[in-house]
């Protein structure tokens, strides 16, 4: 169960949308360019058919990887109350000797916003976080050595 990605309700809405808009629209409009391109003759010279054949792949690969996230995810309920650091929340920390605050996204990258670097719960700095409150100082071991960060605010 641990394995399983955890989302937010927000972030599996959007990843469920866009997968029904690219299994849809997006599987139609690329057969659209393809037969398009097919009319235009010799397909082994054709550059608008390659790459409407390499669009058509790469969007295939992200119904792929979006269709294995919504089917194996762990919605993670937001009831408001943020008193540590947990999956899903951006988080405020400075690092020790430093007087800059900085902001991270604890979670998938599929869990992205605007302005805010996301954080992997998996790595160093992450697992030292969760679970950490407001003004706790944590640490954790990064390539250079151990390195102290407090928590500064928590955020949804």
């Amino acid at each position: 169960m641990s394995d399983r990605q955890k989302l937010s309700k927000e972030a599996y809405d959007r990843l469920k949308a866009e997968h029904d808009d690219l299994t849809t629209r997006g599987r139609i409009e690329i057969a659209k360019k393809i037969e398009t391109a097919r009319e235009l003759g010799d397909l082994s010279e054709n550059g608008d058919y390659h790459a409407a054949k390499e669009e058509q792949g790469k969007m295939e690969g992200r119904i792929i990887h979006l269709a294995s996230l919504i089917e194996d995810v762990v919605i993670v309920d937001d009831d408001g109350s943020l008193d540590e650091v947990r999956e899903g929340c951006v988080v405020s920390i400075r690092y020790d000797g430093d007087d800059e605050v900085e902001q991270y996204l604890i979670g998938s990258i599929e869990e992205r916003r605007e302005g805010v670097t996301v954080m992997s719960p998996g790595s160093p700095m992450g697992k030292a976080l969760l679970g950490a409150k407001p003004g706790e100082t944590v640490q954790y071991e990064a390539p250079g050595g151990l390195l102290a960060v407090t928590v500064v605010e928590l955020a949804n």
